[in-house]
């Protein structure tokens, strides 16, 4: 009598244990964008199982990262999710869709935690989220128990949550996908132009309301077509890339670096005069002296010219006119840029 007791309290908790799962998967089905997908499905899982750890991995290959990095931002997502290289997840978790769970030699499996901090874990479980058929993550959970995550334990039901999250996942990849590409740049990631004219008003607004200084930096690749005629246009994106993610990497989280036209890029730095913006691009243009473009077909140099325009220096009413002010001041730089060449030739010919 006692057995079949006990053989009706597991099938109630297996039973409680499913709908549990259930009730999450109609969650995340029904969601179209990676911050509340992730939130909603690391959040339930850790509530309604008890989990003390939950969070993701993602392969550092492929689009799902740089989608994330542009329109997932909230601070619990940043918290709760981390990157790798593509050799390190699948030295620690098999190319297959099974879960692996793990609780004996767990130090080589903290590659895989987000944040650089102690954690006191015992046990793991690591389901493998696909995406296009193709494993691009995990979906983790990890316990101070160290029999929580036992290898051997039934697996079918995080096996199923797998295949619902890989579903959801493509669902809000195609969505998230069209919303990028509807604010920026598909080659170099940036901000476009539509959405740069949006933010340089609202800056000029806000520079004016509070007096506070403004300035706009217009700039392009110097001799960019000789460049593509060259090297070839793939060589010529992969410049074009390089110098935004290089742009990227040198302004400050306030400024805003957007992809104008062809190799024309604006940049937009709030609370910046004039000459602190003239200076910003002085290393500029010394770090790409120094960092040209290297790739296997060669070393392509990176050479630019730049204009600035600031509230603070001329009669500039409106944001486009701080724009085209900006603009002016790139085409005197090459026009000066070009007469100097001329004469340093003229005078190596003997031409006054």
């Amino acid at each position: 009598m006692q057995n079949i007791d006990d053989l009706l309290e597991t099938l109630q908790k297996n039973e409680e244990i499913a709908d549990k799962f259930h009730q999450i998967e109609i969650k995340i089905l029904t969601i179209f964008n990676f911050t509340d997908l992730f939130e909603v499905l690391l959040t339930e899982i850790k509530e309604k199982f008890q989990v003390p750890y939950t969070w993701l991995t993602f392969i550092d290959t492929g689009e799902i990262p740089v989608l994330i990095e542009h329109l997932a931002a909230s601070d619990l997502l940043k918290a709760h999710l981390n990157v790798v290289p593509q050799d390190v997840f699948f030295d620690l978790v098999p190319n297959t869709t099974k879960p692996l769970l793990v609780n004996d030699s767990l130090t080589p499996y903290f590659q895989l935690l987000p944040l650089k901090r102690k954690y006191f874990i015992k046990s793991m479980a690591l389901t493998p989220i696909t995406l296009d058929g193709r494993v691009i993550g995990s979906l983790n959970q990890a316990d101070f128990s160290h029999n929580r995550f036992s290898p051997g334990i039934d697996t079918s039901l995080l096996e199923r949550l797998s295949i619902k999250v890989s579903l959801c996942l493509s669902n809000v990849t195609a969505h998230e996908k069209l919303k990028f590409l509807a604010y920026h740049d598909p080659l170099t990631g940036l901000l476009n132009r539509r959405v740069m004219a949006s933010i340089l008003k609202r800056e000029f607004q806000r520079s004016k309301r509070y007096n506070a200084p403004l300035s706009v930096i217009f700039l392009d690749v110097d001799d960019f077509k000789l460049t593509n005629d060259t090297f070839g246009h793939d060589l010529g994106d992969q410049l074009l890339s390089y110098l935004s993610q290089q742009l990227c990497s040198m302004v400050r989280d306030i400024d805003v670096v957007a992809r104008f036209a062809g190799d024309e890029f604006v940049i937009i730095l709030p609370e910046t005069t004039s000459a602190h913006a003239k200076e910003l691009m002085s290393r500029v243009q010394v770090h790409f002296k120094t960092n040209p473009l290297v790739t296997p077909d060669g070393t392509i140099p990176v050479s630019i010219s730049f204009g600035v325009s600031s509230n603070e220096e001329g009669p500039y009413k409106t944001p486009s006119q701080l724009l085209k002010g900006a603009d002016n001041a790139l085409y005197k730089m090459k026009a000066i840029r070009k007469k100097s060449k001329i004469s340093k030739r003229n005078k190596k010919r003997g031409i006054s």
